[in-house]
């Protein structure tokens, strides 16, 4: 959280450390943003992450100087980075937590690759979430790496519109395959993730319809079961597709491909330099595919929102 006064600027992070949020300084004054690319683009000097839980209060002096002072809320809790934003919010040319996101999602193909080779003659990357794990898929299998789908980038991400019409009609204007690297080839298909499917089964299709003679579908995170709580519009848990279809063959039949792997949650931890997930002290925020939730969820609980609702109706 950013907060702004006539002589104040605060930067607060939640004590969980579940978002990033970094410091720096440009021109000798204090920025903040949640990113280490926004500081590169504007000139500014990183200067460190904001720790889990802090509070820096940046305050005009009468002499036009700037005094810092960083305190400490909360109850000492760990660090929990969200571990979704190696897989798929974070900008790769971003440094999140000390660790490159671009190494981190090459790392993921790699880890891939040695849990779910395949016998392919070209790895494709879905475009452009998927690219840094098919170049380090391809890296370690061997096979050639291709662009065999261009990608518009004047369409946006399309797992957040609101309804299913526009995602499908936004895949369809924001990509397409590149038959000359495809037509008569078994193709290694390498996708950062999967949240609804509505992206893989579109793409799949059109692989296929470029001529494709197989098409293995190979994702570098693993299967998504849970939504977000924490800035993030993602799905109810129904409208996840590991929910709906919960036997891999099945997911494979519904998205059309040849064959279907998922990252293991323990080769996503090591993508990122930690290392396999410890249940008792999970190391990341990894609440996606575990469930593990590293805050009370009010919002989900039942009694808890029924005593909320019964407050704010008694204050009017």
């Amino acid at each position: 959280m950013i907060a702004i006064t006539r002589t104040k600027l605060i930067a607060a992070r939640d004590p969980t450390g579940i978002r990033p949020l970094v410091m720096g300084e440009l021109d000798g004054k204090p920025v903040f943003c949640s990113e280490s690319c926004a500081l590169d683009i504007i000139g500014a000097k990183f200067i460190r992450d904001v720790e889990n839980g802090e509070v820096i209060i940046c305050e005009v002096q009468p002499d036009g100087s700037i005094s810092i002072d960083s305190r400490k809320a909360g109850n000492g809790q760990a660090e929990r980075l969200c571990l979704f934003e190696y897989v798929y919010f974070a900008r790769p040319d971003s440094v999140v937590g000390g660790r490159s996101v671009y190494v981190a999602r090459k790392n993921m193909g790699i880890n891939l690759a040695k849990e779910s080779p395949v016998e392919a003659d070209v790895v494709v990357p879905v475009p452009d979430g998927g690219t840094p794990a098919a170049l380090g898929y391809a890296q370690e299998s061997g096979i050639p790496f291709e662009y065999g789908i261009i990608r518009n980038h004047y369409v946006g991400r399309t797992f957040i519109e609101p309804t299913q019409q526009i995602r499908a009609f936004g895949v369809k204007l924001k990509h397409s395959a590149n038959r000359a690297m495809i037509e008569g080839k078994r193709v290694v298909l390498v996708d950062d993730s999967i949240v609804r499917g509505t992206t893989s089964l579109k793409i799949v299709q059109m692989i296929r319809d470029a001529g494709a003679k197989e098409v293995h579908l190979r994702v570098a995170s693993p299967r998504i079961y849970y939504p977000d709580f924490y800035g993030i519009d993602t799905p109810d848990r129904e409208k996840l597709i590991a929910n709906q279809y919960e036997d891999l063959d099945a997911m494979c039949k519904f998205i059309g491909c040849d064959s279907l792997e998922f990252l293991s949650i323990n080769g996503l931890y090591r993508a990122v330099g930690g290392e396999d997930r410890n249940d008792a002290r999970p190391q990341f925020t990894d609440h996606y595919f575990t469930g593990d939730y590293p805050t009370r969820l009010l919002d989900k609980d039942g009694e808890a929102m029924g005593r909320k609702v019964s407050l704010l109706a008694s204050n009017g």
